[in-house]
């Protein structure tokens, strides 16, 4: 842990670091996790045996598979993604037809058809060629003719209607039931081999005070259905609820900062001593770098309320790739300490990388809130998993479907208890890795479910699909034989100290030089208190 002199000191420290250099960062989690290259090098083969393990077995997701046959590295597999992502928008259905001809009907499906050893992806493959073929007007002769003429018939509803079950088909293999009673009950088979579950309600940012009051109920309701279930005296048993603060204000900005305290910190609250009474886990999920400063607030007024003392229930999401993690780890350590208070937190990679590089791009700042380089991220997972299982007040719970990673922490917490931390995976994937470290480590390991209707679940697949759709992520490669498991299981560190300085990611075009022909043009980040009160000295004068 580092050394700061107050709670002043870590806020300042962690607002200095919102846009650093990612040199500078690379330099202090190198320092952090503290690793010598023979160390790493025994991580690396212990990572190599999951991998080998991994696919000796024949436990891969449906996602995995999908990911395998149509990854953002394929024209089929952008298309399909594009085609999610802009049905969240679509206002009618003539639009609706005019996409899916021009998303589905260019792309070469055939050269998909029976590659899968998965029979549900190989059938959306024939249905997508399918499709493709029926709304391509290039081949007026032959069976190709007359199959289209006769799909042409039925009418494009039913292409929509296929495409829309598509969805549905695939949105079922990753939401673990329509309301929490559903959830509960699909949940039992998974329970009985040893997993315990962290339930998340779909459905993105309150956009309107009804949409809050709607999520808020939503959060009480799965809470109180949940109670029977919490029959454990230790809470890290017990199953747990994942909770957005973005879901339960529709002005969660830091321009409403007043606001945000008065009518959103009581909403937490009230979840929280419900999750209490009933001895539930309650997280607070992670979002986007603009909120963060906010968030630490809202966290710190929350579970400063003596009522929620004598409670380890209460948990916070830490996404690696942000270049403030390290720091707010120190201060989520330091806040409990202040406090006397035992809390939980959940270290994830990161839901929201290209929103954050294209908001930075667009406003033109100095800098990206994210590291560029993902050996980076995977450094700074790493470093901030050593913080957390140094420190006593904090349960780690560890979300990761990567097997270096799982092989890092396991030799990080080789002298802990294992009933002193956890693994999390999402419902749907990494399947194959958890199953063998909760066989051969006896480690704990939580689900981490979605709930909710199939038509709120399109933004949450996108991002996950936008996470793992990459051919360099971890997901898309364990499936890919053609990738050697020292390649899938290679050491971040060697990578990133390879790095050149500046280290930033040349592919990942800073904000200054987003147009080729001239400098953008500098904006100011207004969610960014630092830069707030600049502006506001700057001001000064002429009040």
């Amino acid at each position: 842990m580092k050394d700061f002199a107050d709670d002043k000191d870590l806020r300042d420290a962690i607002r200095a670091r919102i846009r650093a250099p990612e040199s500078d960062c690379l330099a202090d989690l190198i320092q952090t996790a503290d690793l010598s290259s023979e160390r790493r090098a025994g991580m690396t083969e212990r990572a190599i045996g999951l991998v080998k393990a991994i696919r000796a077995g024949d436990n891969n997701s449906l996602m995995e598979l999908f990911l395998e046959e149509y990854g953002l590295s394929t024209d089929e597999g952008v298309a399909l993604m594009c085609l999610a992502e802009a049905l969240l928008r679509v206002p009618d259905t003539e639009t609706i037809d005019a996409l899916i001809e021009d998303k589905i009907a260019p792309s070469e499906w055939g050269q998909h058809l029976g590659h899968s050893s998965s029979s549900l992806v190989n059938a959306s493959t024939w249905a997508l060629m399918i499709t493709g073929s029926v709304l391509d007007e290039g081949d007026t002769k032959g069976i190709g003719h007359v199959l289209r003429a006769a799909v042409k018939r039925v009418g494009e509803p039913v292409i929509r209607r296929a495409v829309s079950a598509a969805m549905k088909e695939l949105g079922a293999q990753f939401v673990l039931g329509r309301d929490i009673e559903e959830a509960m009950k699909n949940a039992r088979k998974q329970e009985k081999r040893g997993y315990t579950y962290s339930y998340d309600m779909l459905g993105e940012a309150a956009k309107t005070e009804a949409d809050a009051r709607r999520f808020h109920l939503s959060y009480s309701r799965a809470i109180s259905s949940l109670a029977p279930a919490c029959t454990s005296k230790v809470i890290r048993e017990n199953p747990g609820i994942s909770v957005k603060l973005s879901a339960l204000f529709p002005r969660y900005e830091e321009s409403q900062r007043e606001r945000v305290m008065q009518i959103l910190v009581p909403r937490c609250r009230s979840l929280a001593l419900l999750a209490k009474s009933v001895g539930m886990g309650f997280n607070i999920d992670a979002e986007e770098a603009d909120r963060l400063d906010l968030s630490l607030d809202v966290i710190e007024a929350v579970l400063s309320d003596p009522s929620l003392a004598d409670w380890d229930g209460f948990g916070v999401v830490v996404q690696a790739y942000g270049k403030r993690a390290s720091l707010v780890i120190d201060w989520l350590n330091d806040l409990a300490t202040r406090l006397d208070r035992n809390i939980m937190v959940r270290l994830v990679k990161g839901a929201y990388w290209d929103t954050e590089v294209k908001l930075a791009q667009v406003k033109g700042l100095d800098g990206f809130p994210v590291f560029t380089n993902k050996c980076i991220t995977d450094v700074s997972y790493v470093a901030c998993a050593r913080q957390l299982l140094a420190m006593d007040r904090i349960y780690p719970q560890f979300a990761t479907h990567n097997a270096r990673t799982v092989a890092a922490i396991l030799d990080l917490a080789q002298n802990r208890a294992k009933s002193t931390f956890e693994f999390q995976r999402l419902h749907g994937m990494g399947e194959a890795l958890h199953d063998l470290v909760l066989s051969d480590e006896g480690t704990r390991c939580r689900i981490y479910a979605p709930v909710g209707p199939h038509k709120d679940l399109l933004a949450y697949l996108v991002r996950r699909l936008l996470e793992n759709g990459a051919n360099s992520s971890f997901v898309n490669q364990i499936v890919d034989e053609d990738v050697p498991p020292e390649v899938v299981a290679a050491d971040p560190f060697e990578a990133a100290l390879a790095l050149p300085v500046p280290a930033e990611n040349p592919r990942t075009v800073m904000p200054k030089d987003l147009f080729p022909s001239r400098p953008n043009s500098r904006g100011f980040d207004l969610t960014d208190t630092v830069v707030l009160a600049e502006i506001e000295d700057a001001r000064g004068p002429f009040r």
